[in-house]
């Protein structure tokens, strides 16, 4: 059952890492939890994703350390342990770094890339993110600039990464079978993929109509929104001067739980049954964050939509955790859609043990 007295405006507005953030206010991350969501000292509320947690469990996990082989997200496609075994604190930090607010993800990936020792976790972090990376697009990422972005999510993963000894994935991580009890935290009270700077402003660009003072902005149809974060967070994104607003509509099924609600006016209802009532989406922006991979979810979605373009949240390697169980999206999307193609691929923000990107797909002309 969701939180009652959570006010998703109140965390935002008053969100700083000094408050919340375990690597700066010397709180657990139990106890960070529990001050954002006020959530009592007593609370033994069960989070279950995949598995059963609760944040006192959570937290007696996280004191642990590697205890039983919690933080080994490095490994060959055999699970055999990879030398070294685990990052530095710089390599840490210069992952977490490449979704910085303030940068160009083109540039930064070259440097992430060009500054990696040979022979460490980081030049094959590197040239893994960087074989994946694909743009076709002109001016559709940011910039660099000078920039502060409040995003209780990204803050928190940056947390976990230091605390679990994660400094990106390799191809190997298509392999890996761990996780960690932190993750059905995130997943209840945040959602299941972290919305970078990066990722937010793209779709917020896609969004934009070609003629701003003729035509109105396309509506992103958040299909599959969950509790509401990525829709949220689309929702307070600061506008470029002269853009328009966003008009960002969640539509869910409702039919899984989570602690925490973000927005309160969720279209309950299946995606099918939503495209098929509103011209199969035409004249908007499909929006799909971790589409479940079993039910046959995503597919019909793809195939019914008559819009021209498509952004997909989700894994970028084999392991089959989103979208397509034998396939990856971008796979499936060329192979079965032939009138789109990729024009974006680019890393978000991977919880240990993951490996997500940002996919962007248009109607070809």
């Amino acid at each position: 059952m969701a939180l009652k007295n959570f006010n998703p405006d109140v965390l935002l507005q008053g969100w700083s890492e000094e408050k919340y953030s375990p690597l700066h206010s010397g709180k657990t991350f139990a106890q960070c939890i529990r001050e954002a969501f006020n959530i009592p000292s007593s609370d033994s509320y069960v989070y279950r994703a995949q598995a059963e947690t609760t944040l006192d469990t959570t937290q007696n996990a996280i004191g642990g350390k590697r205890i039983h082989g919690l933080h080994g997200w490095y490994h060959d496609d055999e699970g055999n342990p990879t030398e070294p075994q685990y990052p530095t604190t710089e390599e840490i930090s210069a992952y977490t770094n490449l979704f910085d607010p303030s940068i160009n993800l083109p540039k930064t990936l070259n440097g992430f890339k060009a500054n990696s020792k040979a022979n460490t976790l980081r030049s094959q972090v590197a040239n893994h993110l960087s074989s994946r990376f694909h743009n076709t697009t002109t001016g559709l990422l940011p910039s660099k600039k000078d920039r502060q972005h409040i995003n209780p999510y990204f803050s928190l993963w940056t947390y976990s990464c230091h605390e679990l000894e994660w400094a990106g994935p390799l191809p190997s991580t298509t392999h890996t079978k761990i996780s960690h009890h932190i993750l059905p935290i995130f997943y209840h009270h945040f959602g299941c993929i972290v919305p970078s700077y990066a990722a937010l402003h793209v779709i917020a660009k896609l969004a934009q109509p070609a003629k701003p003072s003729k035509e109105s902005v396309l509506p992103i149809l958040d299909i599959g929104s969950g509790n509401g974060y990525w829709t949220f967070m689309l929702r307070h994104f600061p506008i470029a001067e002269g853009a328009k607003e966003l008009d960002v509509r969640a539509i869910d099924s409702q039919l899984s739980e989570y602690r925490v609600s973000w927005i309160q006016d969720t279209i309950a209802m299946d995606g099918k049954s939503y495209l098929k009532q509103n011209a199969n989406g035409k004249g908007c922006v499909l929006l799909l964050v971790y589409p479940q991979a079993t039910g046959d979810f995503t597919a019909p979605i793809l195939r019914a939509f008559e819009g021209d373009t498509v952004v997909v949240a989700g894994t970028q390697n084999g392991n089959g955790f989103t979208a397509f169980q034998d396939q990856g999206v971008d796979e499936w999307v060329e192979g079965n859609l032939p009138a789109f193609e990729l024009v974006l691929r680019m890393p978000l923000p991977s919880f240990a043990g993951k490996d997500e990107a940002l996919f962007v797909f248009r109607r070809k002309a």
